[in-house]
C-alpha cells in the first residue's frame, strides 16, 4: 500500500508521485490495450471503406469499436485503480488478464451503454448547434444536452473501476454511479480537469507536428498506443477511487459517525430549531421497500446506505425512550 511519507504531501504530489514511479507500467498496460483497439478499429474502418456511409454515419460506425474494447479496458482499470490507490508494483501481466477475463461480460454490456451515450452526445450536440444557425432558441437544448453529457461522464468515472472491484449486481453498479455523478461534484470535477489538462498537452504535441500530415498520424497513433487510456484512467481514479471505495465499504465508520453527530445535536445548548429538525428527520425516516439496505439514498444532504439510516433512525428512537 501507499507508502508513511505520503500523508503529509499535498494529494496533487502524491498522484504525479505516482503516476512518475508508475508510468513504465501504464505505458505497458496502455499498449496490452492498444492491441485489441487498434484491432477493432481497423475492422470498423475496413467496414466503412466497403459500405462508404454517409460521411455523418462514419463516425456512429467507427465509434462501435467501444463495445468490443470495452471488455479490455477492465484490465486497464484494474491495474490503475491499483496504481491509484497506493499499491507497490502493480504486477501488469497478471492484473491486466484477470481484469478481463473477470468482467468480461460486464463490460461489454457497459460498452454498449458507453456506445449509446456517445450516440446521444454526438448527435445531440451536433444537431442543436446547427439548428443555432437558423435561431437562438435552441441555446437552451444544447446546454441542456452537455449538462446530460457532463453527468454520463461523471457516470462513466465509476461504473468501470466499481465493476472491477466489488462483487455487486449490475443495477446497484449504475444506481450508485448515478448519484455519485452529482453527489460526489468536487472529485468529479477534479478528474475532468486532470481529463482537461492530458488533453491539452497531446493536442500541444500535435500542433507541435503541424505543417506534416504524416507526423501529426504518427504523433496520435504513439499517444493512443502508449499513453492516453491508461493515464486517462489513472487520472481518474485517482481523483474518485478513494472515495469510491470508502463510500461503499465502509459502513462502521459511517455507524460511529452517525453515533457522533447524533451525540453533538442532543448535547448542543445552542441552534435548538436545527436539533429539532434532524431529530425528526431520523425518527420520521421511512425506509423505501423498493429499495435495499445496500444501496445509497440522499437524506439529510448526504447520500448514505438505506440500511445505515434505519440503524441511525432505531438509535435515536432507543435514546428517546431511555
Amino acid at each position: 500500500m501507499a507508502s508513511q511519507p505520503q500523508k503529509d504531501t499535498l494529494p496533487i504530489a502524491i498522484v504525479f508521485s505516482n503516476l512518475f514511479r508508475n508510468f513504465p507500467r501504464l505505458v505497458l498496460t496502455n499498449l496490452l490495450f492498444a492491441i485489441p483497439l487498434g484491432a477493432f478499429f481497423s475492422l470498423f474502418w475496413f467496414l466503412t471503406y466497403v459500405m462508404k456511409p454517409d460521411p455523418s454515419y462514419t463516425v456512429l460506425v467507427l465509434l462501435l469499436t467501444v463495445i468490443p474494447s470495452f471488455p479490455f479496458y477492465a484490465g486497464v482499470v484494474r491495474i490503475t485503480a491499483k496504481i491509484s490507490a497506493g499499491e507497490e508494483k502493480v504486477p501488469v501481466f497478471s492484473n491486466f488478464i484477470s481484469g478481463v477475463k473477470d468482467n468480461l461480460l460486464r463490460f461489454l454490456v457497459h460498452g454498449v451503454v458507453f456506445y449509446i451515450a456517445a450516440v446521444f452526445s454526438y448527435v445531440s450536440v451536433s444537431l442543436y448547434i446547427g439548428l443555432l444557425s437558423k435561431s437562438t432558441l435552441f441555446v437552451g437544448p444544447l446546454i441542456i444536452s452537455v449538462i446530460v453529457i457532463l453527468f454520463f461522464t461523471f457516470m462513466f468515472f465509476y461504473i468501470p473501476s466499481m465493476t472491477v472491484t466489488f462483487d455487486i449486481p449490475m443495477k446497484y453498479i449504475y444506481k450508485n454511479s448515478f448519484l455519485m455523478s452529482y453527489g460526489e461534484l468536487k472529485r468529479n470535477f477534479i478528474g475532468l480537469f486532470g481529463l482537461f489538462f492530458l488533453m491539452v498537452v497531446s493536442t500541444t504535441l500535435l500542433i507541435a507536428c503541424y505543417g506534416s500530415r504524416v507526423a501529426v498520424v504518427i504523433v496520435t497513433i504513439l499517444l493512443v498506443a502508449l499513453i492516453i487510456p491508461a493515464v486517462a484512467s489513472f487520472i481518474i481514479n485517482s481523483a474518485v477511487f478513494k472515495g469510491m471505495y470508502d463510500m461503499i465499504t465502509d459502513k462502521a465508520a459511517q455507524s460511529k459517525e452517525i453515533d457522533r453527530k447524533i451525540d453533538d445535536v442532543k448535547n448542543k445548548k445552542s441552534n435548538t430549531i436545527d436539533k429539532d429538525e434532524f431529530m425528526e428527520s431520523v425518527k420520521n425516516f421511512e425506509p423505501d421497500e423498493d429499495v435495499s439496505d445496500d444501496e445509497y439514498i440522499y437524506f439529510n444532504g448526504k447520500m448514505m446506505k438505506q440500511g445505515v439510516i434505519k440503524q441511525m433512525k432505531q438509535k435515536a428512537l432507543e435514546r428517546e425512550e431511555s
